[in-house]
């Protein structure tokens, strides 16, 4: 098949790659892992298995035509084709990394290794890569739309979220910010705010909300597990401030509202270093949110595609 779409395909490193590229070589990558009493041959076997789908994944495309191959580091700074097709090889976390770079171009999802990912945004093995392309390129294959957050700054630098946005330190120290939703507004000091998609709503909010009620729990104010992921394509998002700590300037009023397209969170930066923005647990992609800077966090204007 020969198309005048491009393929992009985003792979990822492996957990084997990175302690080489941390350890400089094999031999000391193993011996670091061994030390720790750790089974280096499950690093081994899982770098296999991505490699051996990646081979899979390139004959499809080779056969295909017009691809191209980026690692996912190089996302913040590549600057995608119009009618590009883009396929994620790799678990979960590398479908939401990509999506926000995509600006609604279709994404495909495939499992490297459906024996050890669950693959809830991975609904397609490297077989099926050809299959699933002609049907993308052909309009024959059904997408689901994805709700995206997104935070502006004051100065204008923006950050869309595909699961989730945190706002907060950025290291394991506590923040101090202004927050108002709605018409409520307070000064609070916590450690930190997460901003829930849909798609995120069953990632991390969940494990917040959780980890909440069954403390409350363990309090003796039991509470009944009424906590449901929303949909992914639902035009609104959840907070949830982690560890809010009540005092005499600070207040825990609002711990957890929904925003929508009507009503933004504001979040006003009093921390005089290390207030950060990120994303889909990427720390290193990052807005510094220092004293004096307001971020205003809503629904982003256009929605991720996935091909389901």
């Amino acid at each position: 098949m020969n198309s005048e779409r491009k393929v992009v395909m985003v792979t990822r490193r492996t957990r084997l790659e990175e302690l080489v590229a941390r350890y400089h070589t094999l031999a000391q990558a193993k011996f670091y892992i061994e030390h720790l009493g750790a089974d280096f041959s499950d690093y081994v076997r899982e770098h296999e298995t991505y490699e051996a789908a990646k081979r899979t994944a390139l004959a499809a495309l080779e056969a295909y035509g017009r691809f191209q191959v980026i690692e996912r580091s190089f996302l913040p700074n590549f600057v995608f084709g119009e009618s590009d097709i883009v396929v994620a090889l790799g678990q979960d976390g590398l479908v939401a990394n990509t999506m926000k770079y995509l600006d609604g171009k279709p994404l495909i999802g495939v499992n490297p290794d459906p024996l050890r990912f669950d693959g809830v945004l991975l609904p397609f093995e490297p077989r099926d890569i050809s299959s699933i392309i002609e049907d993308v390129v052909s309009n024959h294959r059904t997408a689901k739309a994805v709700t995206m957050a997104e935070a502006v700054l004051s100065d204008g630098q923006r950050l869309l979220g595909v699961n989730d946005l945190f706002i907060g330190p950025k290291t394991h120290t506590s923040a101090r910010y202004e927050i108002e939703l709605g018409k409520q507004k307070e000064v609070q000091s916590s450690s930190g705010i997460i901003v829930s998609t849909g798609l995120g709503s069953s990632a991390w909010m969940r494990s917040i909300v959780t980890g909440a009620m069954a403390i409350a729990g363990a309090y003796g104010k039991a509470l009944s597990d009424a906590y449901r992921p929303w949909a992914w394509d639902a035009d609104y998002l959840q907070l949830a401030v982690r560890e809010p700590f009540p005092s005499r300037t600070t207040s825990n009023e609002l711990v957890y509202g929904t925003v929508n397209r009507a009503t933004k969170l504001v979040v006003r930066s009093l921390m005089p270093e290390g207030g950060v923005i990120f994303s889909d647990g990427i720390e290193a992609d990052y807005l510094a949110f220092s004293s004096g800077t307001e971020a205003k966090i809503g629904i982003a204007g256009s929605k991720g595609t996935l091909i389901v």
